[in-house]
């Protein structure tokens, strides 16, 4: 069985749990989108730092251009990091080995000037680091299945698919309506009802194909306004009445996607494709 749909948006977030950007299309690479999660901000430690426990990190806007990621906040004035060495071409950095969850990997310092604006910015001190070529993480084999599913700096998987009509959903619940980008998705969906996504297999887009491989578990970012950081709206509750996970052991919204096949394709905002079915995930349950 298979069903047609539209893409209605796209996102990036070039640096992990800052400020995501809207996208009239995308580059696919092989860890999920062209510069998705390609940075980091990390404690002395190397411990990954998100807006869970620091939500002024929304108000960190970054930018992509041809030579330089480009950070600006409210207070400080804009840091550019280039995007190669001098010399070499290619990204460049001290090596430090950093933690995202229980992964453990090697990440680029970005160097002085970045971290010390970005400890101005988080009010403690901080590094901003970029993904290794030498990486090598990879997504849970145990829901991405036995084909390596590179990932850079996100949680657990390449790229997170949602669906219109399941946001919908949940604002009717709402005492207010929340924006989808609450949710942090990268590609967002049209053209099917209320958590139909729970069963697709295979989401295709012209060259592009995703396997949807696991529902996205939520924490407490969608409760923040993705704006500000500033709390707002929480879905939680509605969520834990429509959507909680016994095996998973929390509320879900969205589903994980690893990338088939596709890499170096793109893929534009307001295109159609195909969705095939399988039968509904244990892990709903």
């Amino acid at each position: 069985m298979a069903a047609r749909v539209k893409v209605v948006d796209l996102f990036v977030y070039p640096v992990k749990s800052t400020r995501g950007i809207a996208r009239s299309r995308v580059t696919v690479a092989a860890t999920g989108f062209e510069w998705d999660r390609q940075w980091m901000v990390v404690d002395n430690e190397g411990k990954f730092l998100t807006q869970r426990s620091h939500p002024q990190m929304a108000r960190i806007v970054p930018k992509v251009t041809a030579k330089a990621l480009v950070l600006s906040t409210p207070g400080l004035p804009v840091l550019k990091v280039a995007l190669a060495g001098e010399s070499s071409g290619a990204a460049a950095g001290e090596r430090v080995t950093v933690r995202i969850w229980k992964d453990s990997c090697v990440a680029l310092d970005q160097g002085r000037e970045a971290n010390e604006w970005l400890s101005q910015a988080m009010g403690q001190p901080v590094r901003l680091v970029r993904v290794a070529p030498e990486m090598g993480r990879k997504a849970n084999p145990v829901f991405a299945g036995p084909t390596a599913a590179p990932i850079s700096f996100p949680d657990g998987y390449p790229v997170l698919v949602c669906n219109v009509a399941s946001l919908d959903e949940v604002n009717r619940r709402l005492p207010k309506p929340i924006p989808m980008q609450r949710f942090r998705p990268g590609v967002v969906i049209e053209g099917l009802p209320a958590w139909a996504e729970d069963r697709i297999d295979t989401l295709t887009l012209g060259r592009v194909t995703l396997r949807l491989v696991k529902p996205c578990t939520r924490c407490s970012i969608p409760s923040l306004d993705h704006r500000t950081g500033e709390r707002s709206t929480d879905p939680t509750p509605v969520l834990k009445e429509l959507r909680y996970s016994k095996v998973l052991r929390g509320v879900m919204f969205g589903e994980n996607a690893t990338i088939v096949s596709g890499v170096g394709a793109e893929l534009r905002r307001g295109s159609s494709g195909w969705v095939t079915f399988e039968k509904e995930r244990a892990a709903t349950a």
